[in-house]
């Protein structure tokens, strides 16, 4: 993988703006088949420029309007934010509290730094493979739920470009949500609970919701290979100390004691989840599979940032955008591959503008005409890089969404034949 140089960026963002970025499929998403009137110009996009210069409130007429104004600008980050009841580029003009957010997708945004009292890999804005598997539980454990609890159907997942992933979800009822109804949902997805100074953030009741039980079953499956392999969370006394934390006291002299026997952390856990079964008798505590599962979550389970999903006007960071720091795209998840998924082979912005330069030099002299070759070049540029299978998935998601419109369509034109 080649190494990205972020004085490029400015050289780079130009060749993307103007060659790469699928325009198309981004207007087709956002415009949601021009269904509402006015949606996509009422829709707010801000700007982060270089050296930090931040713009709110960017919309646009239309796809060609919108390509001009981010090739002209060439953004280092975009953020999309909410569809208001006037163009946000006009919020100026308009009378003091009539200009609202009034739609946007529901968005989640789950950030691996938010895990650093339970990964021992790594901290702050680094990331490695042993730690990355907590970004794969929480994309299984939320997708199914959004899918399976609350049926929502059209959900896209996307890479941050750095530490994380972002979820949107995009049908069309769920875009009018309130705030109290966001922060519901978010909340019936919240297990972990309480900042760095609580030490046992997790507390199951005896009576076990299906959404956990379903969550812990997902967890299982990685459980052994990430807790107790790759992070060996029982290693050594200073991170077993830990998990004794969340454990009643009454057995923490026992089991400090019989670990000193064992070898590695599998064969402390099963020595542990015996401790705590034995302690089932005794009444007053939890049970063991509780305890056991206590733990479990405390260590993978998803951690939400509860504003961003919660607030209409909250922007978030765009798909297709570049990541600054690391130069790599934000680039949607393909849903059936999440175990695949390796954010270290996601592309960077300079592996793709290069593989753009070697294209073109063997593409020279074969165009005539040099505008009509700047259209075809582009409709066709991203798909001979290695930005085209995370654009297929985009493309697969957009499919999904226009069915499911055609489908509605119907069925209103059916009801209406009906009276």
């Amino acid at each position: 993988m080649e190494t990205f140089d972020p004085a490029e960026l400015p050289e780079l963002l130009k060749l993307y703006y103007r060659r790469l970025f699928p325009y198309a499929q981004y207007y087709r998403w956002l415009n949601y088949g021009g269904v509402i009137k006015n949606y996509f110009q009422h829709r707010e996009f801000s700007f982060t420029l270089k050296d930090d210069i931040y713009i709110r409130y960017q919309s646009f007429n239309n796809q060609s309007d919108l390509e001009k104004e981010m090739q002209k600008m060439n953004p280092y980050k975009i953020d999309i934010g909410a569809v208001y009841s006037h163009r946000p580029n006009q919020h100026n003009t308009v009378k003091l509290g009539a200009f609202q957010a009034q739609e946007k997708e529901l968005v989640f945004d789950i950030d691996m730094t938010d895990y650093d009292d339970v990964r021992r890999c790594c901290s702050s804005a680094d990331i490695c493979s042993k730690c990355w598997t907590l970004m794969t539980m929480a994309i299984r454990i939320i997708d199914r739920a959004l899918k399976e609890d609350f049926g929502f159907k059209h959900r896209l997942w996307v890479y941050s470009g750095r530490r994380g992933v972002h979820c949107w979800v995009c049908d069309e009822s769920v875009r009018k949500l309130s705030s109290a109804v966001r922060s519901g949902i978010v909340e019936y997805l919240s297990l972990v609970k309480g900042g760095q100074d609580v030490k046992k953030k997790v507390h199951l009741s005896e009576k076990i919701h299906p959404f956990v039980s379903k969550s812990i079953n997902i967890i299982k499956k990685y459980f052994e290979e990430y807790a107790l392999v790759d992070q060996d969370i029982l290693e050594n006394k200073e991170s077993w100390d830990k998990i004794l934390a969340l454990v009643p006291e009454t057995i923490h002299e026992k089991l400090q004691q019989n670990f000193q026997k064992y070898h590695n952390s599998l064969q402390r856990w099963e020595y542990l989840k015996k401790a705590i079964s034995w302690q089932d008798n005794t009444k007053n505590d939890k049970c063991g599979p509780l305890l056991e599962w206590e733990i479990m979550l405390q260590y993978c389970f998803p951690r939400l940032d509860i504003n961003v999903s919660k607030g209409i006007n909250h922007l978030l960071k765009s798909p297709f955008s570049v990541h600054p720091k690391t130069g790599r795209i934000s680039v949607p998840i393909d849903l059936q591959k999440v175990d695949q998924f390796d954010p270290f082979t996601v592309p960077t912005i300079s592996s793709i503008c290069h593989e753009l330069d070697a294209i073109s030099i063997n593409d020279e002299g074969k165009e005539g005409n040099e505008a009509e070759s700047d259209i075809k070049h582009r409709t066709r540029d991203y798909k001979k890089t290695s930005l085209a299978p995370y654009i297929k998935v985009f493309e697969q998601f957009l499919e999904n969404l226009d069915k499911s419109r055609k489908g509605e369509l119907l069925k209103k034109s059916d009801l209406q034949k009906d009276f």
